[in-house]
């Protein structure tokens, strides 16, 4: 398959339409809209390439989500739109508990979240009728304080062509050869995701960042890290991402005299 390096620069027609709505998706040219990963960047993981099965749920409410996590489901909800309140289409499911608390604890809590899953929606439990099958990404899960089971899931639709802000995690390399880290310097981790706006049909699963050049004192920024060239960076290019630190000063050197130091001389 050919593969087209997409401009990251959104014409002006389509930076006033409101992001994962039709429109929006009509307005992209060809060439943003036939996309794939380039070689040399993250892909998403097959074994990961599950289908999310899910039930219709006509109410929501308190009561109902509990009904609905003891009977082993996940109350959830699927949207067009990111905060739903645009006339979105907005469909109110329950999903498998056991497989969506595999998937995280497999994946990772972020990686789930910049993962895009096909979601079939079935007429009931057991049932072969589908009702609709969508592409869709997790937009946030709240998990229990106590054992992780997840207690809500809410996706938003994903279907090739739109636009999705999303919080890609970052993969550190090159911590073993880095020459700051070999001196004894610490590394310090100021981010752990970055927010882009990906395409829906090449979200990465995540970023590498490398620190195998990085020395004393030096640090990497948002702007600094490789991604594919339609994605867009939400935030300024300038935010740090890793620093490596400075080892501090021990104890022992603390202690040690200071050499060609002139001594004060006592008050007559």
């Amino acid at each position: 398959m050919l593969l087209r390096r997409a401009t990251a620069v959104l014409p002006k027609t389509l930076q006033n339409l409101r992001l994962y709505s039709p429109a929006a998706t009509s307005a992209l040219p060809l060439d943003q809209t036939e996309l794939d990963y380039l070689p040399g960047f993250p892909r998403p993981d097959p074994k990961h390439a599950e289908t999310i099965l899910a039930v219709p749920r006509s109410d929501s409410g308190k009561n109902i989500s509990a009904k609905e996590r003891k009977a082993g489901r996940v109350p959830s909800i699927i949207f067009e739109q990111e905060d739903g309140q645009h006339g979105g289409n907005k469909r109110l499911v329950s999903v498998q508990t056991n497989q969506i608390r595999k998937l995280v604890t497999h994946m990772g809590y972020s990686f789930f979240l910049s993962r895009v899953f096909d979601v079939e929606v079935r007429s009931e439990i057991g049932s072969d009728e589908v009702v609709e099958k969508v592409r869709a990404l997790p937009r946030s899960i709240h998990l229990h304080s106590g054992t992780d089971a997840p207690l809500n899931v809410t996706f938003i639709r994903a279907p090739p062509g739109t636009l999705l802000k999303v919080d890609i995690p970052l993969v550190f390399i090159g911590d073993d050869v880095s020459p700051g880290l070999k001196k004894g310097a610490s590394l310090n981790t100021i981010k752990r995701t970055v927010k882009f706006l990906c395409p829906a049909e090449i979200i990465p699963p995540y970023i590498e960042v490398d620190l195998s050049h990085l020395d004393v004192g030096q640090k990497l920024l948002t702007g600094d890290l490789k991604v594919h060239p339609a994605l867009k960076l939400i935030k300024s290019k300038d935010e740090p991402v890793v620093k490596i630190a400075g080892g501090r000063v021990s104890d022992q050197q603390k202690d040690q005299p200071k050499k060609d130091q002139p001594k004060k001389e006592a008050k007559k």
